[in-house]
Parts: structure tokens; sequence; C-alpha cells
């Protein structure tokens, strides 16, 4: 008999219908384009993710806003009057204030519901990381596993959760300040790609460069290759903004040099697409470390 809810934002960037198959609680965010704000569901509802990016390719720019905690407390305070605990795993507080939000909102409610429990974990992920790391905590409460030991897990293996990308436009990234202009202009100019992760803070970090896009792409299927642990047993998650050919270029690449059996691409969703724009393509799994 279930006893807790795990509960996270849509930043996570699961498909739908794995959400649904895990029985998670899903969080929408919230992003601006045309003027007009939409949620972020998971199944794209209100506004389709490549409809999102064709706008963002005609030169419509996308925003996104801080999460009100009144949002979770809302969501939380129905999943504790069912009688569940609660464990919440939000989006990277490295990139956003979307888990301290939901912290707020948990603390309140522990006053109001002091025989429920509410755990919350940090996830230091974005975009399909989140995704795979609320998954595995899923598989571990479908064993059988308590709330507690459900968040030691994610605890125990936050540092390991992989995240390589790298983006076909730098000009997304300067315009979010992760890049200077001198260097996304020679960068454009030259052909070259940045090869980035997240850091151990919930960063985003640049690591390498390559030069051209297959070059790029191949430099994240070699990271996973390389850095990953026990790869055949694995399930890896791979996110793609608008551009479903080069992320089948990455899983191919790495079927055919490895033994693994499941790999699961997804687009990214339109919160993490607007700060990333068309093109980029972001490859996660369980690896030594970070």
């Amino acid at each position: 008999m279930k006893t807790f809810q795990i509960i996270t934002d849509s930043s996570c960037d699961l498909p739908q219908e794995l959400a649904d198959k895990l029985d998670l609680q899903v969080l929408p965010l919230h992003f601006t384009i045309g003027g007009q704000t939409y949620a972020n569901y998971l199944d794209g509802r209100e506004i389709g993710f490549h409809d999102f990016f064709e706008r963002i390719r005609q030169g419509e720019e996308a925003s996104t806003s801080a999460v009100n905690p009144e949002s979770f407390r809302e969501a939380m305070e129905k999943t504790l009057q069912q009688g569940l605990d609660i464990l919440f795993i939000g989006f990277s507080s490295g990139l956003s204030t979307t888990y301290q939000s939901g912290c707020i909102a948990a603390d309140d409610l522990r006053e109001e519901y002091p025989e429920r429990k509410i755990l919350t974990v940090d996830s230091l992920c974005a975009s399909l990381g989140q995704g795979l790391y609320v998954y595995l905590g899923a598989l571990e409460q479908q064993a059988g596993k308590t709330i507690e030991q459900v968040r030691d897990y994610l605890e125990e293996i936050k540092l390991h959760l992989c995240h390589w990308f790298t983006v076909d436009d730098l000009m997304y990234l300067k315009r979010g300040g992760r890049i200077s202009a001198t260097t996304a202009v020679l960068g454009t100019v030259m052909q070259i790609k940045p090869v980035m992760h997240m850091d151990n803070d919930g960063h985003l970090a640049n690591v390498t460069k390559a030069r051209g896009r297959k070059a790029s792409l191949i430099a994240l299927a070699e990271k996973a290759l390389t850095t990953s642990t026990d790869l055949p047993s694995q399930t890896m998650f791979i996110c793609h903004g608008d551009c479903y050919d080069d992320a089948k270029f990455v899983a191919d690449y790495i079927r055919e040099r490895s033994a693994i059996q499941d790999i699961i691409i997804n687009y990214v969703g339109p919160v993490i697409g607007s700060h990333t724009g068309p093109g980029v393509v972001s490859v996660f799994f369980l690896g030594t470390e970070r």
C-alpha cells in the first residue's frame, strides 16, 4: 500500500506516460512567450514543444518566472489530506528558486500536519537529469522502500547523476549570461560548440569545446561511455531541443559501443528550453562522478 507521494516540478521533462506509470505528482512551472504565460505541463497541452521551439527560431523570446510557494502549498496540502506523506524532489537550487519555494511550503505544512512526514531533496539536477533522478527514486518506492530509505538513496546517488550537454546556437547562452558576447560571436564564426555539465553545486559549467556539431555530439556520447558506471544495467535519458535526429545520433553511437539496453529520448521542455534555445542535446546517466 502506498504511504507517501513523490512530488516534483515540470522542469524534470519526463514523458507524461512515464510520470503516470510512476504515479508521480508533477507541479507545472510557467513560462512566457509572445506576451502570454503558459503552464509547462509534461504533455505540452498548452503549447506543443515543437511549436514552442519554432517560435523561438522565428525570433520570439521566452522567459521564466519564480514559482510562488503557495502553488506548492496547495498541491502538497491536497496530498496530506489524503493521508499520504510527501517526498518533494525539486529543480536544482543552483539554477532556480523552485526548490526554496517548495521548502517554504513544506515548513509551513509541517506545523499544520505534525503527524505527517514531509521530506525535501534538492536534486541539484535539471531537465531529464532531474527526471532520471526522480525516476530512480520512484523505482525505489515501487520496490517497497520507506520514504526515509528513498530520501537517503537519492542523497547517496546525487553527485553521481551526470549531466552532459551541448547547444547549437551560442547566442542563447549569451542571452542567459552563461558566456560573454565575445565568446558567443567568436564561437559562432569558428563553429565552436561548448560541451558543458552540471557541477556538484547544481550550476552549469563549461568543460571543453568541440569544432562542429557532429564532434560535440560525439563528445557527449564519449563522456557517457567513459565515465558511466555499469552502463548495461542502466536506463539512460537523452533530451533535445526539437532536434530528435541529433539525440538519436547520440543514442545510436552509445548503443553501438556498449551493451546498454534502455535509452529514453524526450523533449527539453519550454522552461529549460527558454534558456538553452533549440538545438540543445543532453545526456544523463549514473557515473563515477559528475
